[in-house]
Parts: structure tokens; sequence; C-alpha cells
């Protein structure tokens, strides 16, 4: 994948003209930073895998967690996810607003596989802020979004915030003007009719409750299913072996740069093109007619931390 172009950030306010742009962009495979209620997102094409991993690079994010994807309905979401009467609920009491939802993702989901961190689940959001509203519409595809600083720092909540954190690393700012929470979303897993809290947020538990007539269990599992949780890869099947420079035999070999291998994450060595690769070639290596999977040496700098974080859990003893 070639090199995206540097482009100097740009602030503007909020109207038609600005929406336009940053649909663009996003149809482009950039991000842009744009204001929800909770807090600024740092949006793009949640199909795409490449501009899913442009989000990664962009925050210097350390891991890749399953990111929140923005649709603009809830028939939009229902194409995206299933959801159970207890989730129609939710939906109908808090949508569009401050509330996620980890539902299963449909079979056939156009979702980029980076984007739920390769789970069978997908966090799920219907915002309320127009302006994001207006760009999901206007781009018309769903939005991964995650929020609008670097990783480690403190969240966005002014577009000021966004430019001080990330700087010419985002070529858009829609400035919306102070967020209405300042606080992200309330996330909560649905399995039936179990209502699991993993992330609290403006919306309290009393109100998921007495929305769903579920009690709500606050006890916290080991498992990535939302953004603010300890990570777990998607482990293969069939064992991986790392830091490969060849394939020994039974291997499916999936390369980087100079090693070729059967697949390859990236052929001239792009870790934005890695990135974006990685889930797919993994889940496609796990169905070869082979003993094992190996692959090649990723560079542990960048977005190469954050590859090799994702391939040394799959690797570990299990």
């Amino acid at each position: 994948m070639a090199a995206p172009e540097i482009l100097p950030t740009r602030i503007l306010p909020v109207d038609d003209v600005a929406i336009q742009r940053a649909a663009a962009l996003i149809r482009a495979g950039q991000c842009v930073a744009v204001p929800t209620e909770t807090v600024y997102g740092l949006a793009a094409d949640a199909t795409s895998g490449e501009a899913v991993a442009r989000i990664y690079a962009t925050k210097g994010r350390p891991a890749f967690n399953p990111l929140i994807v923005h649709v603009d309905s809830v028939a939009q979401a229902a194409d995206l996810a299933m959801f159970s009467p207890a989730a129609l609920r939710l939906a109908e009491a808090f949508w569009p607003g401050p509330l996620t939802m980890v539902l299963p993702a449909r079979t056939g989901s156009p979702i980029a596989a980076l984007a739920t961190a390769g789970l069978p689940t997908i966090a799920i959001r219907m915002p309320a802020h127009p302006a994001m509203r207006a760009l999901i519409a206007v781009a018309e595809r769903p939005l991964a979004a995650p929020s609008a600083n670097a990783s480690g720092r403190i969240t966005a909540t002014t577009a000021a915030h966004v430019a001080a954190s990330l700087g010419d690393r985002v070529p858009l700012i829609l400035d919306g003007g102070p967020t209405r929470h300042g606080l992200e979303s309330t996330i909560v897993a649905l399995d039936g009719d179990r209502l699991r809290l993993l992330r609290p947020g403006p919306i309290d538990a009393a109100a998921l409750s007495s929305a769903t007539g579920l009690a709500l269990n606050t006890s916290v599992s080991d498992a990535i299913e939302a953004p603010g949780q300890m990570t777990s890869h998607y482990a293969p099947v069939r064992p991986l072996r790392l830091d490969a420079h060849q394939r020994r035999d039974g291997e499916w070999l999936i390369g980087f740069g100079a090693v070729a291998g059967d697949d390859t994450l990236s052929a001239s060595g792009d870790l934005v093109e890695a990135a974006a690769r990685l889930f797919d070639l993994l889940h496609r290596a796990d169905t070869m007619p082979v003993g094992a999977i190996a692959v090649a040496p990723i560079p542990h700098a960048g977005l190469g931390v954050a590859i090799n974080d994702r391939l040394q859990r799959a690797a570990a003893p299990r």
C-alpha cells in the first residue's frame, strides 16, 4: 500500500461544506476528527481494514483493541449485529445516545476484522451528535471511531484538545464546540438474557436495568470485548511460530518485507498494510492443510509494536 499523503491539519466549524470534505477524506481511507455527544472521535471507514489500521497508526495505539462502530440508524445497526429483545429495548430507550452495545456480529458483516479485533462480536453505537450522524450519512458507511487523542493522553473534548494531541497526524478536525458529556459512552454486553457492564459511562446501571428488566452484572472477565479492557488476541487452532525467516516442513508462512511466504502482510514492509491484513491472513492460514503457521519478523517500532503484541498473544501456550 502506498504511503498516504501527509496533509496539514485543518480545523473547520461544522457545516455542510465541512461535512462533505470530511466524508471525502473518509471515502479516501483517511481519518478525521469529529465531535460526538461523548468525546471527539477519530473516525474512519469501519469496512476498510487499511482505514482502520490508520486509526491505530494515527493514535499510536499500543494494542489492537476492538473499536466502536458508529451507525446512523437502528436498521443500519441490525445489518451488522444480531439484536436480542433486550438489545432492542436498550436501543429504543437510549439510541441515539451515549450507549454502546457489544452484540454478536452478523455472518457476512462488512465490518473489517481489525475493527472487531477478530472477535465474533461487534461494539456498536448510534450517536446523538448531529455532526457525527451527518458524517455517517454523507460518507455512506459505518464509522469506527475511538477517542481522537494520542494513546495514553487525556481524552479530547474540544477541537483544540485534538489538535494539541494529534497535530498534523489528522488532516481535518470538525469543530463542534465542547462535547456534551465529556465522558466516553457506557458499554454493555448482551448475551441472551445476560446484561454485563463493560465500561461505566453517562447511562447508569439503574437506567439499564430499568429499560431491560434485567439485573446488571458488573464482574470483569479477562476476555477482550470492548475498548478499555485488557487485550486478548484471537488464537489460531494451529500452533504459531514467530520471527520465521523461512518455512519449515508442514508450515504456512506469512511473510513481511523481504520474507515472501505463502501470503504476505506487506511485500513493501508497510506496517499500516500489515496491520490491516493481520487478522484476515491468520484466519486464512488457519484453514490451510498444514500443521502449523509461521510469521516473518515484524519491526518492533510504531505500529509494529501493536502487530507484535497480537502475534505474541496468538503464539502463547494455551
